[in-house]
């Protein structure tokens, strides 16, 4: 499902016009990544949380020449299902 069938399904299911389904979209979306850039975990209850992790500085190798090259730390939004929703696909 892409963000246009998802709108759809917004839009058929609130019983709103697609434009306000597809403005209700891009705000939850908006303010997950606004709460994540703050350092903010959301956490929807039965659906799922959403967070950040961190992952250290590592050395790698390039695969075309093995050359050893610095990764640089780096910051990763990750998501976790949370039981209901688990429940729900299962």
């Amino acid at each position: 499902m892409n963000k246009t069938q998802l709108v759809d399904v917004v839009a058929a299911k609130a019983g709103i016009k697609k434009k306000e389904a597809e403005a209700a979209v891009n705000a939850m979306t908006e303010a997950i990544a606004e709460a994540l850039k703050a350092g903010d975990k959301v956490q929807l209850i039965g659906f799922g949380t959403f967070d950040v992790k961190e992952s250290a500085a590592r050395e790698g190798r390039n695969p075309r020449t093995g050359e050893t090259i610095k990764i640089a730390a780096s910051k990763r939004p990750v998501f976790s299902a949370g039981s209901a929703l688990k429940n729900a696909i299962n």
